[in-house]
């Protein structure tokens, strides 16, 4: 049983920042984060490899946000800056076995996924 517990989610004015944390599976997994706001599907935000040296991210976030991980502490990071109104939604940790970083990101077929976590960006 992969169990995945975001944190750090909460409100925030526009152009602020806000970290989420997401306490990861002990072993080698692809890790990476979507979200959904109200009414609309889950989207890919992004994603980073078990090594750390593959990154990808939205078209919407890049430049704004940052992910990375500490294997040593099983934890992953999303550094959230410049967050706009339309950043709002909840934020969902999400793994996967599967070490092609790239395929997850093109097929979106994350096999493990957290509870989620409210970001609202206010204006």
């Amino acid at each position: 049983q992969v169990q995945l517990v975001e944190s750090g989610g909460g409100l925030v004015q526009a152009g602020g920042s806000l970290r989420l944390s997401c306490a990861a599976p002990g072993r080698p997994f692809t890790m990476g984060w979507f979200r959904q706001a109200p009414g609309k599907e889950r989207k890919f935000v992004a994603a980073i490899s078990w090594s750390g040296s593959s990154v990808y991210y939205s078209d919407s976030v890049e430049g704004r946000f940052t992910i990375s991980r500490d294997n040593a502490k099983n934890m992953v990071y999303l550094q959230m800056n410049g967050l706009k109104p339309e950043d709002t939604a909840v934020y969902y940790c999400t793994a996967d076995r599967e070490s092609d970083t790239a395929a997850l990101v093109t097929t979106g077929l994350w096999n493990y996924w957290g509870q989620g976590t409210q970001v609202t960006v206010s204006s």
